[in-house]
């Protein structure tokens, strides 16, 4: 029995340290071995296109690629390479397969031809997803283009196309993901209701109509603040900022009555801060924002870190940074994140604090490590303050 036991324990302690260890294998050859080695495997290179500040990129290294499934899945199908796009190689790799946001993840045939792409962080799922799409002819990026210049319209094609060239950030994304949605009568299934949204570039035409038309179910699947400051920012990036601030701030009061009217002030008011900080009118930005977060708590943490960053970089009136932290913290409060803890340090800084500077950096720091993101803008700032 006690052998038993024995021997249960080290088969446990053996999986337990192989799940530890899973990993994607990436090659450490040049580039032409491991095309070669493509070849006389019959596989297709996974290739994970990154930069060293790429906190995205940390994070699908640190929590994607050491997945057991993960790991699995890649070192059995395909020849995976990981390359940095702004060191040696990389630079002309960079060049070749238009790699212009990080990670760009490549799937690139024996032949060094790009079959299929996607960019951004992509969780386990999703990445082996995206895996299974490449190894399957009929679903490849570079197939479904093709089908689509032979003048393919098949709804089904169009659509598995639509997705593809958006998650790739095809320079055509757009126009395909149009094509597709003029296929289709209805448009409020929840699927096409965030292509329709997807569509939407200007605060005119018929998916901004759409999305105005729907704005509630728009609210109920996306949140109130995050579907107003959408709309807000289509406005404003629609407006011509040449006409008489008078004449502007009424043609926008009009825009949003017909909107929401019942959201049209707070609209407004985000728009009164936005078009300063636009503008940059910074005397008159900083007034609008106190104003807009006074009258309205947001609960959108992305937006309060970004307007108290904006005051940290453009902002000297002490009584106006001291609202700025407290928009950092009501930010942390929300979502304990590196980048607003980094915020509230720096506000901290330039407000003389030292002492909660350097505790909040240290804390930003410990969120940052665990994370995979980059930390050296914090860590400058805890050798601006020193011992």
């Amino acid at each position: 029995m006690k052998n038993l036991i024995l021997l249960l324990c080290c088969l446990f302690a053996a999986t337990a340290l192989s799940a530890q260890d899973s990993h994607i294998d990436f090659e450490q050859s040049a580039w032409q071995e491991i095309l070669q080695k493509a070849g006389e495997e019959d596989k297709i290179i996974f290739l994970d296109a990154y930069a060293s500040w790429c906190g995205p990129c940390k994070m699908m290294s640190k929590n994607v690629f050491t997945d057991g499934e993960v790991a699995d899945f890649y070192n059995e199908r395909f020849v995976n390479a990981k390359i940095d796009m702004e060191k040696g190689e990389g630079v002309e790799l960079a060049k070749k397969f238009g790699v212009q946001a990080y990670p760009t993840l490549l799937y690139i045939s024996s032949a060094g031809e790009v079959v299929h792409r996607a960019v951004g962080y992509h969780d386990a799922a999703g990445f082996i997803s995206l895996g299974k799409e490449a190894l399957d002819p009929t679903t490849r990026l570079d197939y479904l283009a093709k089908q689509y210049e032979s003048g393919n319209r098949d709804p089904e094609l169009l659509k598995a196309y639509a997705k593809a060239a958006s998650q790739a950030m095809a320079p055509n994304a757009q126009e395909i993901l149009k094509v597709y949605l003029d296929t289709k009568e209805d448009w409020t299934d929840p699927e096409t209701m965030r292509m329709v949204l997807e569509a939407v570039e200007t605060a005119e035409g018929p998916y901004y109509e759409f999305v105005v038309e729907n704005l509630e179910a728009y609210k109920a699947a996306y949140g109130d603040e995050a579907v107003v400051s959408y709309v807000n920012q289509l406005i404003l990036e629609s407006l011509d900022m040449s006409q008489e601030e008078e004449a502007l701030m009424a043609q926008v009061q009009q825009k949003f009555e017909e909107v929401d009217p019942d959201e049209a002030g707070k609209m407004m008011a985000e728009f009164r801060m936005n078009y300063y900080s636009a503008v940059q009118n910074i005397d008159a930005y900083a007034k609008a924002a106190v104003d807009y977060f006074n009258a309205f708590e947001s609960q959108n943490h992305s937006q309060l870190n970004n307007v108290a960053w904006s005051f940290y970089e453009s902002v000297e009136d002490e009584d106006m940074l001291r609202e700025a932290v407290r928009w950092a913290k009501k930010s942390v409060e929300l979502q304990d994140a590196y980048f607003n803890n980094d915020t509230l340090a720096w506000l901290y800084y330039k407000l003389g604090d030292e002492k909660q500077a350097k505790a909040v950096a240290e804390h930003a720091i410990e969120l940052a490590k665990a994370s995979g993101e980059d930390y050296s803008g914090t860590q400058s700032l805890l050798d601006q303050i020193g011992e």
